[in-house]
């Protein structure tokens, strides 16, 4: 056999070292959609089967490339060998890579059978009910326990089971948390059940998994995952009138709020202390304090005033094929005063 080469050699440690940093455990910041750090216990007893899985994978893989090298290596031909006597069939070598492999789909089998079945349990009667229904190209999410309605942050309390039940409004679309679930299909007129339960605090990225459009790629979604005081205090803010009564004397708000009228925006928007905000039927987001969000545009923006006043001027410049249609451009003055009344809406 000929020696490797030079070339060989020397890209050997790089190849190496190359596999060793894509095997990096990482965190939640570096990797926000990796699903190999579970965070809840339907995504913890995924990644318990799938390291099962994993481990049995590589064992037959070092046993079988290792039997392989080796009769490669043993058995090589040689310079003026004689031509190797032919064998036909081996009863019991046929029996045993029979059984084997038979016994490793068992091992396999067996822990992704209970798996499948515990997933597929119903949560219990104390579990948080969360409607989710899949918009193009945002996700909207009802808490019937408490009469809210918000959009593309999902807020959840540790420790807790959340009943996700998952529909559509117009396409398919898939609703992914890689750290807290699988992928669950959302479909017209029908529901379709996921549940978790979240065993840290902070706030993970998710994502729809079904192309559904033009901004598929970007219909994303956070959960905000915090104890069950925080959890209470969010309720009781969402809860919360809008702050008219406090603003009666800021003139910029009473603005914004005009803008909010007149510019188009309640025709497809709900907002607390605005006639929409009973609705349930609209085509965008519920508004409602929106200020106390972490993102907009379906996670794709910072919740900041510039970034607010970028989306309204031109909604179509952040993210192409947007549905958002105003039904005349808005002056400086009216953007300005409706973020001013947007951002006032904690």
């Amino acid at each position: 056999m000929r020696p490797p080469s030079r070339f060989v050699r020397a890209a050997l440690p790089a190849l190496l070292l190359l596999v060793l940093a894509a095997c990096s455990a990482g965190d939640s910041a570096t990797f926000p959609q990796s699903t190999l750090i579970p965070k809840g216990d339907f995504a913890a007893m995924v990644d318990q089967l799938f390291m099962t899985t994993f481990w049995w994978a590589l064992a037959v893989f070092i046993l079988v490339e290792g039997v392989l090298v080796l009769a490669i290596w043993k058995f090589r031909a040689k310079p003026g060998d004689a031509e190797p006597a032919q064998t036909h069939g081996n009863t019991m070598l046929e029996i045993v890579w029979t059984i084997v492999p038979s016994a490793i789909l068992a091992f396999i089998a067996v822990p992704t059978v209970k798996t499948i079945w515990r997933t597929s349990e119903a949560p219990g009667r104390d579990a948080l009910v969360v409607e989710v229904i899949g918009h193009q190209w945002w996700f909207e999410f009802r808490y019937p326990e408490y009469g809210i309605v918000t959009a593309n942050e999902l807020r959840v309390p540790m420790g807790r089971t959340v009943d996700l039940r998952l529909t559509t409004a117009d396409v398919i679309h898939s609703f992914w948390v890689p750290q807290f679930a699988g992928k669950r299909d959302m479909i017209a007129r029908h529901t379709n059940h996921f549940w978790f339960t979240a065993a840290d605090t902070g706030i993970f990225s998710g994502q729809c998994a079904e192309f559904c459009g033009t901004q598929h790629g970007r219909m994303g979604f956070h959960v905000v995952s915090s104890d069950s005081a925080g959890f209470q205090a969010w309720v009781a803010v969402q809860k919360g009138s809008a702050p008219d009564s406090a603003m009666a004397k800021d003139s910029l708000y009473q603005a914004g709020k005009q803008a909010f009228a007149v510019g188009g925006c309640m025709g497809c928007h709900a907002m607390a202390g605005q006639p929409t905000e009973k609705l349930t039927q609209l085509v965008g987001p519920n508004l409602s304090h929106v200020a106390s969000r972490h993102h907009l545009v379906a996670g794709m923006l910072e919740n900041t005033d510039e970034n607010l006043a970028r989306w309204i001027r031109d909604p179509n410049a952040v993210k192409e094929g947007s549905l958002m249609k105003l039904p005349r451009p808005m002056t400086e003055a009216e953007i300005t005063a409706l973020v001013h009344y947007l951002r006032s809406h904690r």
